[in-house]
């Protein structure tokens, strides 16, 4: 036990050591461990933030896709960030507050206010009132084939006077406006009379009138009868014209029978409809009877109700023709109690004041043109005055939002809410502004008035969006929407059209310099000149081929197979032949040169302004650069100028095979409808087979150098009667193309593909002149031309316009008659620039 005691006592110091040595490593396991705990704490926590820096990152750049793409959705209807162009419109502009502006109607008043109360004439015979309302003339409308109506005078401000064939009865409609200092827009007087021609028909005619508010006109109306007072009418007050009085004069002929309605009409659209839904059969105390109106029925979905007020009141007078009634408007606002309130003009008085405007229209005209003093005669004097009547008689004034569609949007958006002054191409059939038109419009309103022309401008700039692009094609309103078939309403904002006004600011710019410097006219093309700027930004980028200096309308269908030759509306030509196959590598000529047109005023515009002005010059240097334009867009085995792309002539259109399935139904199938097949596969080359308008551009808008060789062989193919010549201008498309006259679908008829159209051929004509006053090898042929040329359409038109009261959209190659539409009073009627050979 000491020997243990011994050991024991003896090994101590070294079981201390090895305890020391063993809590040292402890310790220092405990410290690696800790250590390799905090340097994993350490790393998880860098690796966690990193993770979550990158999902934030991804969270974020998603957060900022979907943000834009939602900015590129809103682009489409987002409008141009600067001042505003229309800067006096409403009463602040009282001599232009009142108007005819409601073209797509026979007879309407209205004012230019976004929400106007609005007037118009209806009539009808007895006799011929049909099913539906059938019978009654409101809108303008090709189905009631009247025998004639149009604007025989018209001064853009202040009166108008038209004449309308409904045989056997012919209407006489005028109005004249009395500012008077009043105000909110003055007075005016309107007159309606009308003749039996035959005196062998109808001896009676109901002639409606009514009032009525938009659906967001901030007002009131009423019908005063004559048991209530001795001046019956429609009193009432609204935000934009105060109180007023609306009162009705017969001057001469007998009253048969009389009535009105006051109701709600569920839309401006549907006022006929209205008229119709209420009419009742009436006797008098002879036993006669009457076709008339029931009075005041105001009513909900059909079911009368109490506490509505009307928004619609006709008043219909039956008469025995000859007959002539005088319809005053009367604005009493600003007068005390007992004032004596100045009354507009009827009966003799009214004549008078007529007859006044009449004398100074006439030697206003004469001044403008002077026809006369060129040896025109007093027929076809009548014939000009009525053509550009129709022309500034046709300014509507619309307001609404158009629908429009990007690559970003799924379905359809509205644009913002604007008014629009403008004419219109047609009342009957085109009753809305279309951007290219205007352009041409432009001209001949240019030259009676410039500020109305500026006005117009600068309305339809103030509908360019943040992208510089305009809707073609502005619907505006119901009563616009009503016309509009549903698949043409949606403009989409790849589509352009051509820059037309371009034209108008070329004129603007060498014809009437010394007016633009006078009453603030070159403060407006300086709020314009950033919006045009714009403008033609989006055309040289959105437009732009693949190869430098070329350019293709945008909004071909390449997958149709309805379509002979899918068709480019953005072109405004629309079925005019391109390449058979659309790409996105094809060149279109006519685009280049209107491009080269925009860049050429541009320059011009920007040196007048004083802004800088090298790129527009260097870009319209290189675009009318002949030796570029023909290494681009001339044909070296026709030498002509010509598109090109993706193309063959071996396209016809057919009924498809019947299947198998269909041959054995015991119920024949419907007839298909023709499709297009490809007989030859397509490929890249220039459309030189095609020759018509397209190919002209270079010599339409006088980019071809004055002695070029390529000016001498378009001015012998223009003359040449096999291929564009004819005895009543210039066809659209040569006899040898293939297809000249072909439908476009089973159902369209040809359009730009034969007949002549007025537009390009004024073109043709001042291009001629041009190139007749440089002297050089090709200027004799050119004043050759020029006179035949302008002949022709002078002649043509007047002929036809005698043999049928229409001046039409277009005419037949091959007898000169009127085709499409009538009455085409828009680019048609630049034939008064024609006889007065102002260009």
């Amino acid at each position: 036990m000491a020997r243990s005691t011994n050991n024991a006592s003896n090994n101590t110091p070294k079981t201390a050591k090895a305890a020391a040595a063993a809590a040292a490593a402890q310790a220092a396991a405990q410290a690696t461990a800790k250590q390799k705990r905090t340097s994993f704490n350490l790393s998880s926590k860098l690796m966690l933030d990193k993770w979550k820096t990158l999902i934030g990152c991804v969270c974020l750049a998603i957060a900022s896709y979907f943000g834009y793409l939602g900015y590129l959705e809103t682009r489409v209807n987002t409008p141009f960030d600067n001042q505003k162009m229309v800067l006096r419109t409403g009463l602040d502009d009282p001599e232009r507050y009142w108007g005819s502006y409601r073209p797509l109607t026979y007879f309407g008043m209205k004012t230019r206010d976004p929400h106007s109360l609005v007037m118009g004439l209806m009539w009808y015979t007895p006799s011929n009132l049909g099913h539906g309302g059938h019978g009654i003339r409101h809108w303008c409308e090709q189905g009631d084939k009247l025998d004639g109506y149009g604007w025989t005078h018209h001064d853009g401000r202040s009166f108008g006077v038209q004449e309308i064939q409904d045989l056997p009865f012919v209407l006489k409609t005028s109005f004249v406006k009395y500012p008077g200092g009043k105000q909110f827009g003055g007075d005016w007087t309107a007159r309606i009379s009308v003749k039996n021609t035959t005196r062998a028909w109808d001896r009676s005619i109901s002639l409606i009138w009514y009032v009525a508010l938009d659906e967001r006109t901030n007002g009131h109306i009423k019908y005063v009868s004559d048991e209530k007072s001795p001046e019956p009418g429609v009193y009432g007050e609204t935000q934009g014209l105060g109180e007023f009085q609306v009162r009705f004069h017969a001057v001469k002929g007998k009253i048969l029978h009389k009535s009105y309605l006051s109701t709600v009409a569920p839309s401006l659209s549907k006022l006929k409809e209205t008229v119709f839904a209420h009419f009742r059969a009436f006797a008098d105390k002879r036993g006669n009877r009457f076709i008339g109106l029931p009075g005041e029925i105001i009513s909900q979905n059909g079911i009368p109700t109490k506490g509505h007020e009307p928004n619609f009141i006709a008043i219909q007078i039956t008469a025995e023709v000859d007959f002539t009634l005088d319809i005053t408007y009367q604005s009493t606002s600003g007068f005390a109690l007992g004032d004596s309130i100045p009354k507009p003009p009827t009966a003799r008085e009214y004549t008078e004041s007529l007859q006044a405007k009449l004398q100074e229209f006439d030697q206003r005209f004469e001044k403008a043109f002077q026809l006369r003093a060129k040896g025109y005669s007093l027929e076809e004097i009548r014939f000009a005055k009525s053509a550009f009547s129709n022309m500034i008689g046709g300014i509507g004034y619309f307001y609404g939002a158009s629908r429009v569609q990007s690559v970003h949007t799924k379905n359809p958006v509205p644009y913002w809410k604007a008014p629009l002054y403008t004419s219109v191409p047609s009342r009957s059939f085109f009753p809305r502004g279309f951007l290219w038109d205007e352009g041409f419009h432009g001209l001949l309103i240019s030259s009676w008035d410039l500020d109305i022309e500026l006005d117009i401008i600068c309305h339809w700039f103030d509908l360019l969006n943040v992208e510089g692009w305009i809707p073609r094609e502005q619907i505006l309103g119901v009563e616009a929407l009503a016309k509009v078939p549903e698949e043409f309403v949606t403009q989409r904002n790849t589509n352009a059209n051509p820059p037309t006004f371009f034209l108008t600011l070329r004129k603007l710019l060498t014809q009437h310099r010394q007016q633009l410097a006078v009453k603030g006219r070159l403060a407006t093309l300086e709020r314009l000149y950033p919006r045009l700027q714009a403008w033609f930004s989006w055309f040289n980028t959105t437009q732009r081929g693949d190869v430098l200096g070329t350019y293709l309308w945008r909004g071909r269908n390449a997958t149709t197979l309805r379509e002979l030759n899918p068709k480019s509306l953005s072109s405004g030509l629309d079925d005019f032949p391109r390449a058979s196959h659309p790409t996105d590598r094809e060149r279109h000529v006519d685009l280049r040169c209107w491009i080269a047109l925009a860049a050429s005023v541009m320059a011009e515009l920007s040196t007048l302004l004083g802004k800088d002005d090298v790129k527009y010059y260097e870009t319209a240097s290189y675009l009318t650069d002949n030796t570029l334009l023909n290494r681009m867009h001339l044909d070296p085995y026709t030498e002509r100028y010509a598109d090109w792309g993706l193309h063959t002539d071996s396209v016809v259109l057919k009924v498809p095979p019947v299947t198998q399935k269909s041959a054995h139904s015991r119920i024949p199938p419907p007839q298909p409808e023709k499709q297009r097949f490809t007989l030859k596969q397509p490929d890249y080359k220039f459309v030189g087979t095609t020759f018509g308008y397209v190919n002209l551009f270079p010599l339409l808008l006088e980019q071809l150098e004055h002695d070029s060789p390529y000016l001498t062989k378009m001015l012998r193919d223009m003359r040449d009667p096999e291929l564009l010549w004819t005895n009543y201008g210039l066809r659209s498309l040569s006899k040898h193309s293939p297809l000249y006259m072909k439908r476009n679908t089973e159902h369209d008829p040809p359009y730009w593909r034969g007949p002549i159209w007025i537009n390009i051929n004024y073109l043709a004509v001042k291009a001629l002149r041009h190139y007749g006053k440089i002297e050089g090898p090709n200027a004799a042929q050119a004043r050759e031309l020029y006179g035949e040329l302008r002949e022709n359409l002078v002649r043509n038109i007047f002929k036809q316009y005698q043999r049928t009261g229409y001046i039409w959209e277009q005419y037949d190659d091959t007898t000169g008659e009127g085709k499409g539409c009538n009455p085409f009073t828009g680019w048609s009627a630049l034939v008064v620039l024609l006889m007065a050979e102002q260009y």
